[in-house]
């Protein structure tokens, strides 16, 4: 979701089962028990009883091949059955009718899952779309701002999920927001897409991180007084890079600060936290955003609950601060792949939205 190799990778995850094209082994089996049947009809000086194996074609064909094919290969395999040449069984009529009845029905079924197919394709077409809408790919590069991302949503086959991000420069300098909304999967699209409005219309109006928390939150209160027992909320991380010079003011709220990379140390930044946006808070106690210093080759690292609340097969938690030590000579564009892997590797069942956000300044970047 994040950038088109992301969107391509999830597509690749999806098992034949679910949606994706049949394997090359599954458009072959058809075909390969045909020829493998008549091959072992003719080298075997003794008549094998295996004619029944070919009652099998027509269905196995209906997995990867449209009617058409369907068609011929059930064709063949009644064509087999009764060549003389083959000597397969000497079926009786019975026998023949079944074959013929199957191959027919495997025919229209064939039809159906390939009309099932294509409005399914259509479908998921429209989805992305409209979930590609909500959560656009983050450029890499924003103004002065360099940036790399990494999003995989925990709800199989959906590219959104509960977290959301977003980089955009607008009046007043870059901004950027990475945050975990209430809930996860399809439920939480909703209020995902209300979040990113309101940040992306704060961005062109409002001078700081707290007026934008403060927009952000009462985005969530008049969205929960819509729905009874709603109580939506969430937790963010804003940015505020100066629009001069080299330094990002930093607010949290209800969501753990971001992790500065600076030559081959790791360190999190220490941040008096607001509450979370949703409760009606932000304009009261809205937290004290962060002023830092970036030099040239520092990073920031964002992350969401899915990166920093993972567990290993005992329990643990994914010590990313630790884990990032090792990682610092890679560069920003392979850092999500490389953190993705090791913590793809460290815990074996990831049950939340994983999304990471880095950003560095460059100042030879176009304003």
């Amino acid at each position: 979701m994040v950038k088109a190799k992301k969107a391509a990778t999830d597509v690749q995850r999806r098992s034949w089962l679910r949606g994706a094209p049949p394997p090359r082994w599954v458009r072959i089996l058809p075909v390969l028990l045909l020829v493998g049947v008549g091959v072992a009809s003719l080298t075997d000086s003794v008549p094998l009883d295996i004619g029944f194996l070919l009652g099998a074609v027509p269905p196995l064909a209906v997995l990867a091949y449209g009617p058409l094919a369907t068609a011929l290969l059930g064709a063949a395999t009644i064509g087999m059955l009764t060549i003389p040449f083959f000597n397969l069984d000497r079926p009786g009529n019975t026998d023949l009718v079944t074959l013929g009845f199957v191959a027919t029905l495997s025919v229209f079924v064939s039809f159906v899952r390939g009309r099932r197919d294509e409005q399914l394709d259509l479908e998921r077409t429209v989805a992305e779309t409209a979930q590609r809408a909500i959560v656009p790919d983050v450029r890499r590069r924003v103004g002065p701002v360099r940036c790399a991302s990494l999003y995989r949503a925990a709800e199989r086959g959906t590219l959104v999920g509960g977290d959301f991000f977003d980089v955009r420069t607008g009046p007043h300098g870059v901004r950027a927001v990475l945050g975990d909304v209430q809930g996860h999967g399809l439920s939480a699209v909703a209020t995902v897409a209300s979040v990113l409005g309101a940040f992306r219309e704060a961005v062109l109006d409002d001078v700081d991180a707290e007026a934008i928390a403060a927009r952000l939150d009462r985005r969530l209160v008049v969205d929960s007084a819509r729905t009874e027992h709603a109580e939506l909320f969430a937790t963010a991380v804003l940015l505020d890079f100066t629009p001069q010079g080299r330094e990002v003011r930093v607010l949290a709220c209800g969501h753990p600060p971001p992790i500065l990379l600076r030559g081959g140390a790791v360190s999190t930044l220490e941040l008096d936290p607001g509450p979370p946006l949703g409760l009606g808070l932000a304009d009261v106690m809205s937290g004290t955003a962060a002023t830092v210093a970036l030099l040239g080759e520092d990073r920031l690292l964002l992350a969401s609950d899915g990166v920093l609340e993972a567990r290993d097969a005992s329990g643990a938690f994914y010590p990313f601060a630790e884990r990032l030590t090792r990682m610092t000579g890679v560069g920003l564009d392979q850092l999500p792949d490389e953190i993705w892997a090791d913590l793809s590797g460290f815990a074996p069942k990831i049950q939340d939205d994983v999304t990471l956000l880095i950003l560095t300044l460059d100042d030879s970047a176009p304003e």
